[in-house]
């Protein structure tokens, strides 16, 4: 499907027309044709702003692509945020996209936490590209592959870069078991819902978040040794 005028639009959570957004895109957005723009700002993206999982914050201002800017970190979901309000900002039609999928890589804590390997809405970008949707997650950032011993994963702009089949050392770390689909914003509903169901803890209301204060870094070097 061709993209619509929405594809460009500012939303609520991609702020395409924040400021900062339309500061850091045109800082970024490099090259002489949309596939080369579109991969120096996934570059910039995955790259410049760190993942961390443990800061959840399910709301519109934790989740919005302007957040991750001013805190310099972020979750699948609103790096993937940002990677869009980014890509409009610079004039390249994007969408977000999930995935249901099983992480057989991750902290000791986060698995007590989670209480299972799947891990729903798992967030990445769509982006029309040379009259084609194309998938990037930039999610992890290189150097926390380093440390994990996983490839990273590389956007060129032409093929779909939305997961991690086996780390460096053939070991099985992410695979896909459910589309969610596209997006033209941040579908929070429908994610609130699921996560109730599976992770009841995530819940503000619960007041037991097992995360909250603990710091996903030291995490992984204490298991790495990285």
């Amino acid at each position: 499907m061709n993209p619509t005028a929405a594809c460009l639009a500012p939303t609520p959570f991609i702020d395409a027309d924040h400021p900062e957004v339309v500061a850091f895109a045109r800082a970024h957005a490099t090259g002489a044709n949309d596939r080369e723009r579109a991969v120096a700002l996934y570059l910039a993206v995955r790259d410049g702003f760190r993942y961390d999982p443990y800061r959840i914050e399910l709301t519109l201002d934790g989740l919005r692509a302007s957040t991750v800017l001013a805190q310099g970190y972020g979750w699948c979901v609103p790096k993937a945020t940002l990677l869009a309000a980014v890509c409009r900002a610079a004039g390249i039609p994007a969408r977000l996209g999930y995935a249901d999928v099983r992480n057989h890589l991750s902290t000791e804590r986060m698995r007590e936490a989670m209480k299972t390997d799947l891990f729903a809405w798992h967030g990445y970008t769509d982006l029309w590209i040379d009259g084609a949707w194309r998938k990037a997650t930039p999610a992890f950032n290189l150097s926390l592959c380093e440390k994990f011993g996983l490839l990273p994963l590389d956007f060129d702009g032409v093929d779909d870069s939305i997961y991690h089949p086996f780390d460096r050392a053939g070991n099985r770390h992410m695979e896909y078991v459910r589309q969610r689909g596209a997006f033209d914003d941040l579908p929070l509903a429908s994610i609130l819902e699921t996560f109730r169901e599976l992770y009841p803890w995530m819940s503000a209301a619960s007041g037991t978040d097992p995360l909250a204060r603990s710091d996903f870094l030291a995490d992984v070097q204490r298991e790495t040794g990285v």
